[in-house]
């Protein structure tokens, strides 16, 4: 399979810079996921890549070609990419096998070869049993999948995702991200894929770039971009977290209505302490902060609450079994021991950023 080098690459559309200064290798057999909001500039890098936009400036190479750059483009029918979109795109006149083989018979391959080929991917997306259908008789899972075997049928040296399980409701959502990574182990191809699900990218990537108004916020594994998030924006934006403002001294972090905690970190001054709600227990002995519950909702599996802390709303996630055993309302004490302590500007950083 093959590297993606992007050199210094920007795009802008009139005076509107969409992607600011972005370099990175993505490695053979990588799964790199570009991850943000809306309009950040996630799908517009993937086009530069496809070759379906040229960048404003920088070079962008697969393997040691220059496909993008220094005066060259390569079109995207010759570089050796497979693409696939959120919309599926499936031929709704071409039976499952006539939709997979048609990039091979544009390529006017022996048709025993196409035929071979053609079985061995719908084998892969576990297809061989649909071969016959068409595609108004496919789930929207099993036509996502169509787009995956015609994407991979090329033997492509890379593979494009843009948003391709976006239009599937979440059980089929779910399967399907586990049934692309089998896939891109089997196949050992190297995948770039765009998404705004940070579960998506959590769940299938070996490294995640964050990024926001066409600016990198982080590069980093799954891992690290959840525990040790670069800034606030990251923070809020890849699971659910609370922050809460406060000053930091000698030893402790004070917060507006009084209460505080033991701090030993260095940052001195107007701090936000971030903590996911996952790392809050609620306490009816002793704790490190005072609250009230003010709602609680049994979603079996956990125990979603939100507590009321000096006019703060902050979430809680308990396992299931403690449902009910605080009451509404009740007094209670908060405790935590895994939290973020981010400078604060003075700015909202999770508003001003999405």
């Amino acid at each position: 399979m093959s590297s993606i080098t992007l050199t210094d690459v920007t795009k802008s559309y009139g005076s509107v810079q969409v992607i600011r200064k972005f370099s990175s290798v993505f490695q053979d057999h990588e799964f790199v996921t570009l991850l943000g909001p809306s309009g950040c500039g996630k799908t517009t890098m993937l086009r530069m890549i496809a070759g379906f936009e040229k960048p404003t400036t920088g070079e962008i190479k697969i393997d040691d070609t220059v496909v993008s750059g220094g005066g060259k483009f390569i079109p995207p029918n010759r570089r050796g990419i497979g693409m696939v979109f959120q919309s599926y795109a499936v031929w709704p006149h071409m039976n499952v096998f006539d939709n997979v083989a048609y990039p091979l018979k544009i390529q006017r391959l022996p048709r025993a070869e196409i035929k071979q080929r053609v079985a061995d991917i719908l084998e892969a997306v576990h297809l061989s049993q649909y071969v016959e259908r068409m595609p108004n008789e496919l789930s929207g899972g099993q036509q996502q999948r169509v787009a995956l075997g015609r994407a991979l049928v090329c033997s492509p040296r890379v593979l494009l995702l843009d948003e391709p399980l976006s239009n599937l409701d979440a059980k089929l959502r779910e399967s399907m991200r586990f049934e692309i990574k089998d896939v891109q182990k089997r196949f050992g191809i190297t995948v770039v894929y765009v998404t705004h699900d940070q579960t998506e990218a959590m769940a299938m990537s070996d490294r995640v770039i964050v990024f926001n108004r066409g600016t990198v916020q982080q590069m980093d594994s799954p891992m690290n971009i959840y525990r040790s998030p670069a800034n606030q924006f990251v923070a809020d934006f890849v699971g659910k977290i609370n922050f809460l403002r406060g000053t930091a001294g000698e030893g402790r972090i004070e917060f507006p209505g009084g209460q505080g905690m033991a701090y030993s970190g260095e940052k001195r001054g107007p701090v936000v302490v971030a903590v996911r709600p996952e790392n809050m227990t609620m306490r009816t002995d002793k704790g490190i902060l005072r609250g009230t519950l003010t709602q609680a909702f049994y979603l079996g599996d956990t125990n979603d609450c939100r507590v009321e802390m000096d006019g703060i709303s902050l979430r809680v996630i308990a396992a299931g079994h403690t449902y009910g055993q605080i009451d509404v309302g009740s007094p209670l004490w908060l405790d935590f021991d895994e939290y973020l302590v981010f400078d604060d500007d003075g700015v909202d950083q999770t508003k001003i950023l999405s």
